[in-house]
């Protein structure tokens, strides 16, 4: 298997819990990974310490890059970067991708991985959902982008808050392609 190159955004969307998981996840799973670049808006950074009392982001190992910084390598479609998860995704940005505006990093890159007919995946984190984001999603689907809602599952028996949104941020890893284990419904309740 090839190693893959990841853009993460994290917007100020509430759900910080699942960047947090997501980012933990991609540390344990780095033996797959060449390279993970990390975008965060100054909501994220501040949602992440309302809703976390913390500010870890800033313990990961990864690249972080300014949310206007447009020579990142992943603004170009020659970087190759092959998949970008936007989590928690905001109502905004999923508008502005639909649009098809790229005034910041993060728009950059969606635009970018959209371009090219790479995997973007977008973790909706809002409710309830009004015409207009359902508009933006069906117009970011059509245009090859997977609409993930950070809607849990409960057939693994979660316990913990953390292992509720594990349960979504497994599927995010999922949907991305990645060798994950994680709990499957119909097999060994081991795993």
């Amino acid at each position: 298997m090839s190693k893959r190159k990841i853009v993460v955004a994290i917007t100020g969307a509430s759900g910080a819990i699942y960047a947090k998981i997501l980012l933990k996840k991609l540390e344990s799973i780095k033996q797959q990974i060449d390279e993970v670049g990390i975008i965060m808006s100054d909501n994220a950074k501040d949602v992440w310490r309302f809703e976390l009392d913390d500010d870890s982001y800033k313990e990961f190992s990864f690249k972080f890059y300014d949310k206007n910084d447009f020579m990142a390598p992943f603004a170009s479609g020659s970087a190759k970067f092959d998949t970008m998860i936007i989590i928690p995704c905001s109502m905004g940005t999923l508008g502005r991708i639909a649009a098809g505006i790229s005034n910041d990093l993060t728009t950059r890159a969606a635009d970018v991985i959209l371009k090219e007919r790479r995997k973007l995946i977008l973790v909706a984190r809002d409710t309830p959902l009004n015409l207009i984001h359902i508009n933006n999603m069906k117009v970011v689907t059509e245009a090859g982008g997977i609409i993930c809602p950070a809607v849990p599952s409960f057939y693994s028996k979660p316990k913990t808050i953390e292992e509720v949104a594990e349960t979504v941020v497994n599927r995010v890893l999922d949907l991305a392609d990645f060798d994950l284990d994680s709990y499957r419904w119909g097999e060994d309740e081991t795993n």
